[in-house]
């Protein structure tokens, strides 16, 4: 019976147990596939790979009991680690005991060498090559391109089903987060002969090993050059808001955008920070005002993206949407003098009469819708604001309805986030968001400030840059996009984004009128950036805005506000090709601060500086 029990084994089944043997020899090494670069429009490299070498771990061959300790332990001294720390990763991995854990990154030379020369006092630990972002753009750009990391188990939880796995470097934020699936491309293996104590070698190509597939590129919008001018211009209007008096002026964000197909051809936000804080060794010092939030307030939040995520109310830029809105309804007409007052009443509401004052005791004369929106006069929109309170209860929420057809109060669709889609005030919104009788009132200041873009209306600065791109290429509302082109790592074009624009089916009329009081704000003498523009070798169209905002500043009472700095506009005035948002955080008037940034930006785009430049006063 055990002859031919050993005979059945040796020779019926001796194939089958000399394949298994073989097996257990084997292990099948991870090959990591470099993740895509990204370019800017001109193709300049913004983010690459560089070469690196991790540590990591074979569950499987760690010894057993007080051995595993003991390897735990002098790994853990060697990386800096907590045994808890990798513990927990091993667990991450469900105590897989084939799959090789990553545990760090960017090691020192010295480490390597230490691990090399102490191989076998550390079974179960092994080297393997890796590859880092390398981000040759530093502090520019930053919210933007956003930066990868770890997949986190909560992350895993949710894309386990599209392929991805514990220890899996993912994009966190940013470009890298939106488009990760085309970035990653696809791992690869080797199969090693294995001993006792780890992967050894690789004998002759084995045919099931599998080679990795790297990623695409992308190409983006943005052009590397204007986006730092666009860095430099929110500097440059930070400085001059201080030196105005605007002493917290402390942030703010600059977009340009191609009216014609939705292009983000720049996007700076300010604060930022260096997306390499992410890479490698991480220094939890230097991630502290990205992490912590008691930190991040100090740094006033260098990883928001205001330029998207922001939320502010627009001010005089809003204007001339309740202008389109007047006159898509038929409120007012193009040459309709109506008075421009120093201020303007409300009567009777609620037993006392409410005044609304304008910036300006400048005028005190009737003006055409034009010469309104140049001179930025607020009494003339007050009024315009009333009459849109006092229409039927039939005919809806004319102004809110315009708006939102313009793209104010959603989101534009950007293929980065996340995105903000700002808040535009109903009177059904104040019946939802308060609980007292007379808040749940939508009263007529409530309109008579909407119709200057204050009180509860907020906003994005991209939501604003959308909106003057549908003021400038004749109505069509387009979706706001920062990656061009999917490229093969030959450079063969993929896949090209051209997202589709909305007809807002605005009067072309309308829009001609409202255009040209854009045109007179920054070239007749009553303009309020007449100063910055007026001398501009390239015909500039825009608008200022100097809006009031609470915010809460260390030393100040409660309800303090401080007055956002806001520009937006487009050129050449004939046939625009690009749009530029400027908006200053707590920067005060819009003359002062926001267009003399922009201006910046346009400077760079069109290649022509302004022979003179004067800041002032405006709304």
């Amino acid at each position: 019976m055990l002859f031919l029990r050993l005979w059945a084994l040796q020779i019926l089944s001796g194939a089958h147990y000399r394949a298994v043997a073989k097996s257990n020899q084997l292990r099948h090494v991870p090959i990591e596939a470099k993740r895509g670069l990204i370019l800017d429009a001109n193709g300049k490299k913004l983010v690459v790979n560089v070469a690196s070498t991790a540590v990591v771990l074979w569950p499987s061959d760690l010894p057993q009991r007080s051995g595993r300790d003991t390897v735990l332990r002098r790994l853990s001294s060697l990386v800096h680690m907590p045994v808890a720390e990798i513990e927990a990763k091993i667990k991450e991995h469900g105590n897989d005991p084939v799959t090789p854990v990553v545990l760090k990154q960017a090691l020192h030379e010295d480490q390597i060498q230490y691990l090399l020369e102490h191989s076998t006092q550390l079974p179960g630990v092994d080297l393997t090559d890796t590859y880092l972002r390398h981000y040759n753009t530093e502090a520019s750009l930053a919210q933007v391109l956003g930066y990868d990391g770890e997949i986190t188990p909560l992350e895993l939880k949710r894309m386990r089903k599209d392929g991805y796995n514990a220890g899996d470097i993912v994009g966190q934020a940013g470009v890298e987060a939106s488009y990760d699936r085309l970035l990653r491309g696809a791992d690869g293996y080797e199969v090693r002969q294995a001993n006792s104590l780890r992967a050894i070698g690789l004998p002759e190509r084995n045919r099931d090993s599998k080679d990795p597939v790297p990623g695409y590129n992308l190409r983006l919008t943005i052009d590397v050059n204007l986006q730092r001018a666009a860095e430099r211009a929110l500097k440059f209007g930070i400085k001059l808001a201080r030196g105005e008096g605007h002493y917290n002026a402390d942030g703010g964000a600059i977009v340009a955008l191609d009216p014609r197909n939705g292009a983000v051809l720049a996007m700076a936000s300010n604060p930022t920070y260096k997306p390499s804080v992410w890479v490698g060794r991480r220094d939890p010092k230097k991630l502290a005002p990205l992490l912590d939030p008691k930190e991040a307030d100090k740094a006033n939040h260098p990883l928001l993206n205001r330029a998207i995520q922001g939320l502010y109310p627009p001010g005089s830029t809003f204007k001339p949407v309740t202008a389109l809105a007047a006159l898509q309804e038929h409120l007012i007409s193009p040459f309709q003098e109506i008075p421009c007052t120093p201020s303007f009443t409300v009567h009777g509401y609620t037993g006392h009469d409410q005044v609304f004052d304008n910036w300006t005791d400048a005028y005190d004369q009737p003006m055409t819708l034009p010469v309104a929106l140049a001179t930025s006069c607020d009494t003339y929109f007050y009024r315009v604001g009333y009459w849109f309170y006092g229409l039927p209860a039939d005919r809806g929420h004319p102004l809110q309805a315009w708006a939102s057809r313009f793209g104010i109060g959603a989101k534009s669709g950007i293929d980065i986030g996340p995105e903000e889609a700002g808040l535009l005030p109903t009177p059904e919104w104040r019946q939802q968001t308060f609980t007292s009788a007379i808040d749940k009132l939508w009263k007529p200041g409530d309109s008579v400030q909407l119709a200057i873009g204050q009180k509860d209306l907020l906003v994005t600065p991209l939501q604003m840059t959308r909106f003057y791109a549908m003021l400038a290429n004749g109505g069509k509302l387009v979706t706001p996009h920062v990656v061009a082109d999917v490229e093969m790592p030959n450079g063969d074009v993929q896949q090209s984004f051209n997202p589709p624009a909305q007809d807002t089916g605005v009067d072309p009329n309308a829009l001609a009128i409202v255009r040209d009081g854009l045109y007179q704000a920054t070239h007749q003498d009553y303009g309020t950036s007449v100063g910055v523009f007026g001398n501009y070798p390239i015909p500039i169209a825009g608008k200022t805005g100097s809006a009031e905002k609470v915010v809460q500043e260390p030393g100040y009472p409660a309800g303090h506000t401080e007055v956002q700095s806001w520009w937006c506009g487009f050129g050449p005035y004939d046939r625009p090709t690009i749009v530029v948002c400027a908006l200053i955080e707590n920067g005060g008037h819009g003359g002062s601060a926001a267009a003399p940034a922009a201006l910046k930006v346009f400077e760079q785009y069109f290649g022509k500086q302004s022979p003179s430049a004067i800041t002032g006063p405006s709304d």
